[in-house]
């Protein structure tokens, strides 16, 4: 008898051990999360800051908080048009269409840059688009205010590689890269939309109609 309730007792022992080894595991298997080649997140809380873009890291309620950082390249479209066109070097208007192509560098420093100053809008483009907008504007503007409008007609390569140069610097500080940018709509401002009132508008307005009149 002695013998069997040894052997019971140890049954149940090593039933209890390999039910509580097996939550243990389902529990540790939930908390572990994964990075891949899409989605890389940041880890801040207990232990300190840590960047995960390969593998993975445990995740405990409480103790840890993580930030996704979307690692796709993503198309931002910037429009600039009528009254909101760009202003030319000889102080024409031009309606611009650009295509930006934006990611987060692969690196740990820029991942972690983008979940401080990014947060979640890596994750949803549009959210994205509103708060670095201005930097591409103001580029545009920029190369724009240096070039004639026959230029801009003539020079596209030129002028989409001087905005390519002029964005850099303002988005590594949020840890992006542009890839590319593509010029993808290029035309003169109808005439309604130069304000008079305005002294660059006054000049280019005097510009058209001088040689809306040289044709006739």
């Amino acid at each position: 008898m002695g013998n069997a309730s040894n052997l019971a007792f140890i049954l149940i022992v090593a039933g209890v051990s390999f039910v509580a080894l097996l939550v243990l595991g389902i529990i540790l298997a939930r908390l572990y999360t994964r990075a891949n080649k899409e989605r890389a997140f940041v880890r801040t809380g207990f232990g300190g800051e840590k960047i995960i873009k390969d593998g993975g890291a445990m995740v405990f309620p409480v103790l840890h908080e993580i930030i996704y950082v979307n690692m796709n390249t993503l198309r931002l479209e910037v429009r600039r048009a009528n009254d909101q066109a760009l202003i030319t070097k000889d102080r024409l208007r031009v309606d611009v269409t650009a295509e930006f192509y934006v990611r987060v560098k692969p690196d740990n420093e820029s991942i972690a840059t983008a979940a401080q100053t990014l947060g979640a809008r890596t994750q949803r483009p549009e959210e994205l688009k509103e708060l670095i907008e201005g930097k591409f504007v103001d580029a545009l503007r920029s190369v724009a205010a240096g070039m004639t409008m026959n230029e801009l007609h003539e020079q596209r390569a030129d002028f989409v590689q001087k905005v390519q140069q002029v964005s850099s610097n303002d988005l590594a500080m949020n840890g992006l890269e542009l890839e590319s940018v593509s010029l993808t709509g290029l035309d003169q401002t109808s005439i309604e939309h130069f304000n008079a009132n305005n002294a660059f508008d006054a000049e280019g307005l005097t510009s058209v109609i001088a040689a809306i009149e040289s044709r006739r």
